[in-house]
């Protein structure tokens, strides 16, 4: 039986951890706009997010599309993946968005980024899945300023595809891949890196996110 002094021990061992990885997540941010932490994501969090998201019913998720409001559009071109936005109805959905403050706190007293409301969603990329090269936030319009990527599945190889690539900027024909394995996180400033998600060859499993200002 764990007792109340160890469980105190743990949550400030845990928290101590999670600020080792913001803190190295706001200096690549600082530095050079995105960062790429392995390991980042708690590993138990990491865990109980990908067994909730395997076990989901397949009528929750829902095939994704492409811009807003009037000018939505399931475009298969595009993207073929499908998602769940998460509401915090489960327990580890309200893990995941404590954990996702956290972080929100944390960049907002490093780097006075002004970051006002988040919201996210699970993915779910199928053999074949993917979502070609774009942008999340256009130039400008301030509609997302920090996204963040969380990905959950254990034991991936280059062999199952399925990496993320992110490009410093348009004329960038090369980028920077990243595996989607489990506790991963990407987070890179939504204007300025267009980005894609190669073919997955075998179920993929990730959590996508975006940090938003106060345009009021």
């Amino acid at each position: 039986m764990v007792t109340q002094l160890e469980e105190r021990a743990l949550i400030t061992c845990c928290s101590a951890r999670d600020e080792l990885f913001f803190g190295l997540i706001a200096q690549d941010i600082e530095k050079k706009g995105y960062s790429i932490q392995p390991g980042a994501l708690p590993e138990a969090l990491a865990n109980s997010l990908f067994d909730y998201q395997k076990t989901m019913a397949e009528e929750k998720f829902k095939r994704a599309g492409v811009g807003r409001g009037q000018g939505y559009l399931k475009n298969e071109s595009v993207r073929t993946d499908q998602i769940c936005w998460i509401t915090g109805e489960s327990d580890v959905g309200r893990d995941w968005l404590d954990w996702s403050s956290s972080l929100q706190a944390f960049l907002n007293k490093t780097l006075f980024l002004g970051l006002f409301s988040f919201d996210s969603h699970f993915a779910h990329y199928g053999v074949g899945d993917y979502y070609k090269r774009h942008y999340d936030a256009f130039r400008g319009q301030k509609n997302r300023v920090l996204s963040i990527v969380a990905y959950l599945n254990p034991g991936w190889t280059h062999a199952d595809g399925g990496e993320l690539v992110l490009y410093h900027h348009d004329n960038d024909n090369a980028g920077v891949k990243v595996m989607p394995l489990l506790g991963t996180v990407v987070a890179f400033l939504s204007e300025d890196f267009p980005h894609e998600v190669l073919p997955a060859y075998r179920d993929r499993y990730s959590i996508a996110g975006w940090f938003r200002v106060n345009s009021c």
